[in-house]
């Protein structure tokens, strides 16, 4: 029985991640996967597959949908992770009771060749750009509402600047969203849907220094960790991820979550740290084995509304 791992540009991770697998002799041999040209019948001789790099390679993505007819575990779900954006989350998030800021939803500046006026004669024109300055504020964020990396992301501080900001982002469909001035920032894993690992974060710090060297109980009290770790299972049963990242920026004791779409999330050892790496190998080891072991599918549909109607059942 094998895990196959999909790697990019890493090298501390994955490598480990093979030799914990291997190590702990649980019957489950963890390698790095080798594909070329794949018939649309092929086997996968995968049972679990832990995917790290298919959101920038379209091959691979097209390769593990496949794996999923074939019997193959995903980690995490091709199929929902190629459906899912930035937005749809935001919205699902305000619909399960977590906060998020306030967020709107832009049309594209510029459209692909063969576009013409009569394919857009459903958009509204002229924006009104006056109410949506006055819904979300200043300063605030436009970014891409499904991109990641901090790719093309700009903080605009007037309506003016917005509007001309705005007129150069091409074909990008963007989000405006309203600025969090927090005094506290945390990043969190969540392996399998239940374990949740918080981590003090600075996301204003260069690459690799965010990650903050202070324990997280002198960092946030415990009211505010029980109310974050609920809203990261929250989250991520009703998204159906086993692996993601969780960012809330904390303003007047309130956890806003800022991004919580981060399905293959770094896990260098010189970035999170060897205390967070460790966390991470534990944890995603013992997922993908029983995954394995157990043979647990990969979840064929999204039911948002079970969640939704379950907040509404307990009256939050």
């Amino acid at each position: 029985m094998k895990i196959g791992i999909l790697v990019g540009r890493e090298n501390t991770f994955p490598p480990a991640l093979i030799e914990r697998i291997n190590s702990l002799n649980k019957g489950v041999k963890a390698e790095y996967i080798k594909i070329g040209g794949i018939s649309e019948v092929a086997d996968c001789p995968y049972r679990v597959i832990i995917d790290r790099i298919s959101h920038e390679i379209p091959f691979y993505r097209a390769y593990l949908k496949s794996a999923v007819l074939a019997g193959a575990t995903i980690i995490n779900n091709p199929f929902w992770w190629s459906a899912d954006d930035k937005f749809f989350n935001y919205s699902l998030a305000s619909r399960l009771g977590v906060a998020v800021p306030k967020t709107i939803l832009m049309p594209q500046k510029a459209y692909k060749e063969g576009v013409v006026s009569e394919s857009l004669r459903n958009l509204e024109f002229p924006l009104k750009w006056q109410s949506i300055a006055d819904y979300i504020g200043f300063p605030a964020w436009l970014k891409p509402h499904d991109g990641g990396g901090w790719k093309n992301v700009y903080k605009v501080n007037s309506l003016d600047e917005l509007i001309q900001v705005y007129d150069h982002t091409d074909q990008l469909c963007m989000t405006l969203q309203e600025h969090i001035a927090f005094d506290r920032y945390v990043r969190c894993y969540c392996i399998g849907r239940q374990h949740v690992r918080m981590m003090p974060y600075d996301p204003s710090r260069p690459y690799p220094t965010q990650y903050v060297d202070i324990s997280i109980e002198d960092y946030i009290g415990k009211e505010l960790q029980d109310r974050i770790h609920k809203d990261c299972i929250t989250l991520c049963n009703a998204l159906g991820y086993d692996i993601n990242t969780l960012e809330f920026a904390v303003r007047d004791g309130i956890p806003y979550a800022i991004d919580f779409m981060n399905p293959a999330p770094d896990a260098d050892s010189f970035s999170v740290g060897p205390a967070n790496f460790e966390w991470m190998l534990e944890h995603v080891s013992d997922l993908a084995i029983r995954y394995a072991l157990e043979g647990v599918p990969t979840r064929k549909s999204m039911s948002w509304d079970s969640f939704i109607n379950q907040r509404i059942a307990v009256g939050e």
